[in-house]
């Protein structure tokens, strides 16, 4: 998704030799994915993980650039924010250990990056939203100076012409507005990638997206911003804000469909429908196109070599959805669902244990007959409000959930839903092969921070709030707090056993 480009100004020629190679490659896309065997082997997993950089004083500090630099590793690259900083982890198969090894990847590509952190005066944290982002962060020189990422906040302002609007109800409502959309920036994730085949493609991204709101309550860790109380993810409702290219029209509606969203539907027949999605509902906004016809791999589609499809993935890597689809040409190619929605932080093990829960549930949801006879009952409106709610209220959250089979939906608090879609997650990841130590391991701490209501929002609210008690300002107390956080997730343990400043 996050291929480079070299140039960062286009003319209207651009733009519509870019349309007609998307529509080439769409039907090069079908013809691939509709190979016999396509993307069918082992089973794997993998991960990007985002990450704050900040300076002694727990300020957002702007070398993301020079750190990547010194990394001089391919797996280290910057975000759209001078803050902020991605690794990715190479695929493991999902047999055995797979959390584990990819835990071990995780810290040792963090240990590097530190390392090389240090020598700007910087330290990297695994938090959702830095509660020590001002207004003044977000100026002309946030955004990554790439052309792929001034392209990216060109072509939002040049389709959204007027300012964003941040707009954010909680404890300490905001409401402002922004130039540009560099506040894109102040969000970071810990993304999952799971590879699916095409035939089982359909039920395992619905299952998906009827999973992802509640996991998503128990993985809450970004619960203020500038200062402001607001959702316990507040990630959430900040990214597609800030990243919103929709003008504004006088009556606040419009017909075109956010392009950060959680999704416009259920998947009926497989990933070429989400592809033929983004390219009729969303306009380009980096039309770089490659050497040669897109349409060209079609016509050897018999040698078992994928084609690149470049254009495609790179537009389709500009519809910001929740869950989406990727296509990998690496190799005999193959398909994954990227699972976007987890925050980064507090700890590896919290981050692996999201993902436990979440690939588990959705390999035994969406691998079973139980989800054919859920989906009836369960309209897709009900799955987005259900992913909204639970970023605004966390464990608190009233969902829709069918309690039944071909039941109507029925109220139950997320942390309820959660406990009672445990088996189903342990099940899943036995299924997949993966250790049976290794499941109790991070089901185990899913559960029990799920049980004790620690999430890692809660756990930044109660501290702000013990802080402020004691009579600590407001701008100290974020400070204070997030060196307590790094403090206790540098020390690995999970966030529902770390004690709360009274």
């Amino acid at each position: 998704m996050g291929i480079e480009i070299d140039n960062d100004h286009f003319d209207e020629g651009d733009f519509a030799r870019f349309r007609a190679r998307l529509r080439l490659s769409l039907t090069t896309l079908e013809e691939v994915l509709a190979r016999p065997g396509f993307g069918e082997g082992e089973r794997t997993l993998g991960a990007e993980l985002e990450l704050f950089l900040i300076g002694e004083r727990a300020q957002p500090l702007p070398v993301s650039p020079q750190v990547v630099r010194d990394a001089g590793d391919p797996q280290v690259t910057p975000e759209m924010g001078v803050y902020t900083i991605e690794l990715s982890t190479p695929p493991v198969a999902m047999a055995d250990r797979p959390f584990a090894k990819l835990g071990a990847q995780m810290r040792e590509a963090m240990r590097g990056i530190r390392v090389q952190a240090a020598k700007h005066g910087a330290r990297a944290v695994p938090i959702s939203i830095l509660p020590t982002l001002d207004r003044e962060h977000f100026g002309a020189g946030s955004i990554t100076d790439l052309p792929r990422y001034r392209a990216l906040a060109a072509g939002l302002r040049r389709l959204r012409d007027a300012p964003f609007h941040i707009c954010i109800d909680g404890p300490d409502p905001l409401d402002l507005t922004t130039s540009g959309p560099a506040m894109e920036g102040a969000n970071t994730a810990f993304q999952v990638h799971l590879q699916v085949t095409p035939r089982e493609f359909a039920p395992m991204f619905n299952a998906a997206m009827m999973l992802t709101g509640p996991v998503l309550a128990a993985a809450a860790n970004s619960p203020t911003f500038l200062g402001h109380r607001l959702w316990h993810e507040t990630r959430i409702a900040l990214f597609k804000q800030a990243g919103d290219d929709r003008p504004p029209d006088s009556a606040g509606t419009t017909m075109q469909p956010a392009r950060i969203s959680f999704g416009n539907g259920w998947v009926r027949d497989g990933a070429a429908e989400l592809f033929h999605e983004s390219v009729a509902l969303y306009e380009p906004i980096l039309p770089v196109c490659g050497d040669g016809d897109p349409g060209a791999p079609s016509r050897t589609a018999d040698d078992g070599s994928a084609p690149l499809l470049t254009e495609l993935r790179l537009h389709h890597g500009t519809v910001w959805k929740w869950n989406r689809p990727v296509y990998d040409p690496a190799g005999a190619g193959h398909l994954r669902i990227e699972l976007r929605a987890l925050p980064s932080g507090p700890t590896v093990d919290d981050m692996l244990a999201n993902a436990a829960f979440l690939v588990g549930a959705i390999l035994d949801l969406g691998g079973g007959p139980d989800l054919a006879r859920l989906l009836p009952a369960f309209p897709f409106a009900l799955a987005d409000r259900n992913f909204y709610r639970a970023a605004q209220m966390g464990l608190d959250a009233e969902l829709g959930w069918p309690l039944n089979s071909g039941d109507a939906p029925a109220p139950v608090r997320a942390r309820d839903l959660l406990l009672s879609l445990l088996p189903r997650a342990e099940i899943g990841l036995a299924a997949a092969g993966v250790a049976h130590d290794e499941i109790r391991h991070y089901l185990g701490i899913f559960e029990r921070r799920v049980q004790s209501g620690m999430t890692g929002a809660v756990w930044q609210l109660r501290t702000l709030e013990g802080l402020r008690a004691r009579g600590v300002t407001p701008d100290e107390a974020r400070r204070q707090m997030l060196e307590s956080y790094l403090l206790h997730s540098d020390g690995g343990q999970p966030v529902h056993t770390w004690p709360v400043e009274k």
